[in-house]
């Protein structure tokens, strides 16, 4: 999946008045691109509002971090759940409009999540590293940081507010950004959750070697639409090199039931990232243990 990093209309100054100099494929490609552009301004605010330092020095406060792996690794539920705390997608529109992500995070809790996935991207989602921040005062299970990360000052950002593991999405990451964002996260005792979408990112991350945790993410996110063959068909593709490197794979978008979970599971995935379908119920404890009931 090609995405462009930034639009392809660089400013150039006149007069000390900055322009976009014209090009014809300045609007964004798809949805992605648009929230990776956006997320790129966003975090050049962040950066001028709250310098790195401060971050690193919070950071050095902070308690110890929960082993996110080893939560997965150790979980009595097969497949393992990871559950996600998200207002809204881009695709959906508002997914909760009664949203308390600490009163969701407890009854993900209490329904046997072996870890909380929190999106903390804010435009496109609704969320935000303060909804992070507010869970991890009163959740003791490991937390995953759900966002588009470009820079290595969101990787601080993640550790400062609380998480215990960050989302990398090999599709808008080169080779040399996946390298380095890891020996940051590893310096700062977080977990790396590397999300592919096909094969060929799987092979390509595999290739690296240095990742053992894998998220197959079965929504295209060129359209949002979702298929759980895409689990079947990228774990069949590359199912030696899984193996052989003890990977755990972590099968996510699209699982709504029981049976959706035992198919992942039965194409070889060891936990699930489920989101909507839980956010979307009234009872999220219920709901929750009703998909992990054998």
């Amino acid at each position: 999946m090609e995405i462009r990093r930034r639009p392809p209309n660089p400013t150039v100054k006149v007069a000390n008045l900055e322009y976009a100099v014209p090009h014809e494929e300045a609007a964004p490609r798809n949805i992605l691109e648009k929230i990776i552009w956006e997320k790129d301004r966003e975090v050049s605010i962040a950066r001028e509002h709250i310098p790195l330092e401060k971050l690193i020095a919070k950071i050095e406060k902070s308690p110890k971090v929960k082993n996110f792996l080893q939560k997965l690794k150790n979980s009595s539920n097969a497949p393992a759940v990871i559950a996600e705390i998200k207002k809204a997608s881009p695709s959906k529109g508002v997914i909760r409009e009664n949203f308390n992500p600490v009163e969701i995070a407890i009854a993900y809790q209490e329904g046997g999540a072996s870890c909380l996935s929190v999106l903390t991207e804010r435009k496109f989602f609704q969320g935000g590293f303060d909804v992070l921040s507010e869970v991890r005062k009163k959740i003791e299970l490991p937390l995953l940081c759900k966002d588009f990360i470009l820079h290595p000052y969101q990787i601080y950002q993640a550790r400062a507010a609380g998480a215990d593991a960050v989302l990398l999405i090999a599709a808008i990451l080169s080779d040399q950004d996946l390298i380095y964002f890891n020996k940051i996260a590893l310096s700062l005792d977080l977990s790396i959750l590397v999300e592919v979408h096909d094969s060929n990112e799987l092979d390509r991350i595999l290739r690296l070697g240095i990742f053992p945790l894998i998220g197959i993410n079965n929504r295209n996110l060129k359209t949002f639409e979702t298929d759980l063959a895409t689990t079947e068909r990228v774990i069949k593709e590359c199912s030696t090199s899984i193996k052989k490197q003890n990977v755990l794979i972590v099968s996510e978008s699209g699982l709504y039931t029981r049976e959706d979970l035992e198919k992942v599971s039965a194409f070889g995935a060891n936990a699930v990232l489920v989101g909507e379908s839980l956010m979307r119920q009234e009872d999220v404890t219920s709901a929750l243990k009703k998909i992990l009931e054998n």
